[in-house]
């Protein structure tokens, strides 16, 4: 288990690290879709397969399609409709491509290995994760859920394109 454990962690730091690195926000999103992959990789190796499930389901599922429609919801208008084009050639799979190949060389690895390679981890069920998530910190999935909101309505604002408004008077007639 180690040496797995290395290989996700290296990926999931390199993979962190394009993302941080990227001036494009769809190459970004590849790479932050691999981090969150590798993350949940590293949750099966320690005896959580129900929160790699939950990683893959509510991170690399929901909030990356949540911000690929705040992408779109921005719309920029008609002149990046090009350089949309061009930022999801070929080219830009390769990297993020290999990453998960890794990954999933990994997992098939992992999978296939007689035994329990957790050791002394305890498997945590879903009905432990619902106790815990709402009971003793069910004032921190609030605060959490709310600054989610706040930061969802402060990005549409900030995104949004206003129209100037001329008042009646102040308009010039054509006629």
């Amino acid at each position: 288990m180690g040496i797995a454990f290395y290989i996700a962690a290296a990926v999931a730091v390199l993979s962190t690290i394009m993302v941080i690195t990227r001036f494009n926000i769809m190459h970004a999103l590849l790479y932050f879709i691999v981090s969150l992959l590798s993350v949940a990789v590293v949750f099966y190796l320690y005896g959580a397969p129900f929160m790699a499930a939950l990683e893959l389901i509510i991170y690399a599922g929901a909030i990356m399609v949540l911000i690929i429609f705040f992408v779109m919801m921005l719309n920029l208008g008609s002149q990046t409709a090009g350089d949309e084009r061009c930022w999801m050639t070929p080219g830009v799979w390769i990297g993020p491509s290999v990453l998960c190949l890794v990954l999933l060389g990994e997992l098939v690895y992992l999978m296939l290995q007689p035994g329990d390679l957790s050791g002394e981890v305890r498997v945590v069920d879903p009905k432990e994760v619902g106790k815990s998530l709402f009971g003793p910190y069910i004032l921190a999935v609030e605060l959490a859920g709310m600054l989610l909101m706040a930061g969802i309505v402060g990005a549409y604002h900030l995104g949004r394109q206003k129209k100037k408004i001329v008042h009646r008077f102040l308009q010039n007639d054509a006629s």
